[in-house]
């Protein structure tokens, strides 16, 4: 059964870390990682800051082969970095476990999401970040069994129904590509019912997720 752990983990404890941390206003998530025959080269979107300035700093660094400009969107760049050697390092442990990375993001300090594919996959990487001397903390370790219920954030069947048609058709999104109703015309009930349940189930969500205490 596959395994989630969920840690933070000073930019100072990694190769790639301590590259990027150039500029605290400048934002990076860290999308994949992707293992080669000879290495690893890790994907990112960076936004925010000086991204010229950001680019240069990174080149410059000694353990960077290159970093080249992939995309853009919205602001964000999304990058690849390539090393000029074979670097143990906090990525390295993640492809030699075979992690599949959820969410990772940060600048000073950052917050990873691994999915592993089972408790010896997650004691391998344990077991790689000791050996090289990486020091995280853990803030949870779960299954997806144990989260099950989790992500239903108390929504009624109906909620969800709408909430999910709301998303699908741009709703949500700046500017709006539908209205409220437009989904009470997709749904077949009146604007009024479609209000509420927006209002009610977009509430349960922030509520679990951002007022309820997780464990």
């Amino acid at each position: 059964m596959s395994v989630i752990a969920e840690f933070t983990i000073p930019a100072s404890e990694f190769n790639l870390g301590r590259v990027l941390h150039t500029d605290e206003s400048i934002q990076i998530d860290l999308e994949r990682v992707v293992p080669t025959s000879e290495e690893i080269m890790p994907f990112f979107w960076a936004s925010g800051g000086d991204l010229a300035a950001f680019e240069q700093s990174v080149r410059d660094s000694p353990i960077v082969k290159e970093l080249t400009r992939l995309d853009e969107v919205d602001g964000s760049v999304l990058y690849r970095v390539e090393w000029t050697e074979s670097i143990e390092s906090l990525v390295y442990g993640i492809a030699e476990s075979q992690a599949t990375i959820l969410k990772a993001h940060g600048n000073e300090r950052w917050v990873f999401h691994l999915r592993f594919g089972d408790h010896a996959h997650l004691s391998q990487f344990h077991d790689y970040c000791i050996e090289h001397d990486i020091t995280f903390d853990l803030t949870r370790v779960y299954t997806l069994a144990e989260t099950e219920d989790a992500f239903e954030f108390g929504l009624t069947p109906e909620q969800r129904e709408t909430l999910t048609l709301a998303l699908n058709h741009g709703y949500f999104d700046v500017p709006r590509e539908s209205t409220l109703a437009d989904i009470a015309t997709q749904l077949d009930i009146t604007q009024q019912a479609v209000s509420e349940r927006v209002r009610r189930g977009t509430k349960s969500v922030l509520t679990a997720v951002l007022l309820e205490e997780r464990t």
